[in-house]
């Protein structure tokens, strides 16, 4: 099935910097344009490529801190991709570290 030609003619649509953020810069070392597209990760409840620690909220229960994971912001393109190529195969977190 073909997609449909899009009656734009901008890009505006694929991410955005949120300059006025009173947490930007959420993540250091990002090399490309940030972006905030994915502030809350779309890969948090999924096995990810992405550096994470694990905490336990209060009911002992194994959560992610992906606050050091900057892959979901580098640029727009970038980000796009690493997210369509994680979500084609989604695979519930385990509540293991990366290995």
């Amino acid at each position: 099935m073909a997609h449909p030609v899009s009656p734009h003619s901008t890009t505006h649509y694929m991410g955005f910097t949120h300059v006025q953020c009173e947490y930007l810069p959420c993540h250091q070392g990002v090399k490309n344009e940030f972006n905030c597209l994915f502030c809350y990760c779309p890969l948090v409840l999924l096995q990810c490529p992405g550096p994470y620690r694990i905490y336990h909220d209060q009911h002992g229960t194994a959560r992610k801190d992906c606050s050091g994971c900057k892959l979901p912001h580098n640029g727009y393109e970038r980000s796009w991709q690493l997210m369509m190529k994680w979500l084609r195969d989604p695979r519930p977190w385990d509540g293991q570290p990366r290995s």
